[in-house]
């Protein structure tokens, strides 16, 4: 529990240092809000037992929305720069394998954040999908994401 604490105090602190650009006159009202933003962080996600594998996890997946995210934001910009290029839009529905709640949701929020797709419609398991590419990997695409998701909330692919 306390691990916790200083763990969520540190990044509240952090952030509002971000937020201050340093300035040391704020850290009065800096110190209340750090402490109101644990105490709600704390009451809306207890914290859990550790799990060594969550964290490991935790990094792939951010190396991999990172290397995505370039990536396609690059595709994106060729596609609005280039005068030969012609984007294909498309739209496919994909049935998700990930369980329902917050995994599906993080799936469809990431696929939403990358440049070039777009989440248009969850219902149960099935997903519909804006591209700007076409439809040839987008299924592939959502399959490789869903595979950096399962580890985060420890289910199988």
């Amino acid at each position: 529990m306390w691990r916790a604490v200083a763990i969520r105090t540190a990044a509240a602190a952090l952030g509002w240092w971000v937020l201050s650009e340093g300035r040391v006159d704020g850290w009065t009202v800096g110190a209340a809000t750090i402490a109101c933003a644990v105490a709600v962080s704390l009451w809306l996600a207890p914290p859990r037992a550790p799990v060594a594998g969550r964290l490991g996890a935790a990094l792939r997946f951010g190396a991999y929305f990172l290397v995505q995210s370039l990536s396609a934001g690059a595709q994106v910009a060729w596609l609005a720069l280039s005068p030969r290029a012609r984007p294909v839009p498309a739209g496919i529905g994909i049935t998700l394998g990930l369980p329902p709640g917050p995994p599906r949701y993080l799936l469809a929020g990431t696929l939403s954040l990358l440049p070039g797709t777009l989440s248009v419609r969850l219902v149960d398991a099935h997903l519909v999908v804006h591209a700007l590419t076409g439809v040839t990997q987008i299924e592939d695409d959502v399959r490789a994401l869903e595979a950096r998701i399962a580890p985060l909330f420890e289910t199988p692919s």
